[in-house]
């Protein structure tokens, strides 16, 4: 069964601006998060990356230690992608990428490598609109240009020109 994609786009003001209940709480209306898998070449969306419950993320027993993950390991990037609107429509405001890496050694809880204060920091710069990929490899960066601009090729067209250089450099593949 195929899950339909989507992006997750700016809703109201659900406090209608009353300064009240729900003020300075973080919205993470006009955040998605795509998964990129190092290994297969597959980019993907999967919301349950907001709260660490991706399909990656599953069975995994996570430290903040590279050799937890040991030597032998699968790679993953999640990525932070805002979404914002202008005069013209939604575009791709902000994008952050955070790796994880999980072990290939056969067991019933994987042991794995991820940072949730780095995740959670790239997180709040992509709602912020800021634009950081230059520690992304080259491949990945690939996929995610390929994913981001066929997804919807208005968003793309009206995204920062940050985005869109950040994602370029890839061509000598």
């Amino acid at each position: 069964m195929k899950k339909k994609m989507h992006f997750t786009i700016l809703s109201n003001d659900s406090t209608d601006g009353d300064g009240g209940y729900g003020v300075g709480t973080l919205d993470l209306n006009n955040v998605t998060s795509i998964i990129i898998d190092c290994e297969k070449e597959q980019v993907f969306i999967d919301l349950e990356a907001l709260h660490g419950r991706s399909i990656i993320e599953k069975k995994v027993r996570f430290s903040s230690d590279l050799a937890h993950a040991s030597d032998d390991y699968y790679r993953y990037w999640i990525v932070w992608v805002a979404i914002q609107i202008s005069q013209n429509g939604p575009y791709y405001a902000g994008c952050t990428a955070s790796e994880v890496r999980v072990s290939k050694e056969v067991r019933r809880i994987k042991l794995g490598y991820k940072s949730l204060p780095e995740q959670v920091n790239y997180l709040d710069k992509a709602l912020k609109g800021k634009v950081l990929l230059k520690h992304v490899d080259s491949n990945s960066k690939k996929l995610l240009y390929q994913f981001l601009s066929a997804f919807n090729e208005d968003y793309w067209k009206y995204s920062p020109e940050e985005l869109k250089q950040q994602l370029s450099g890839w061509e000598d593949l």
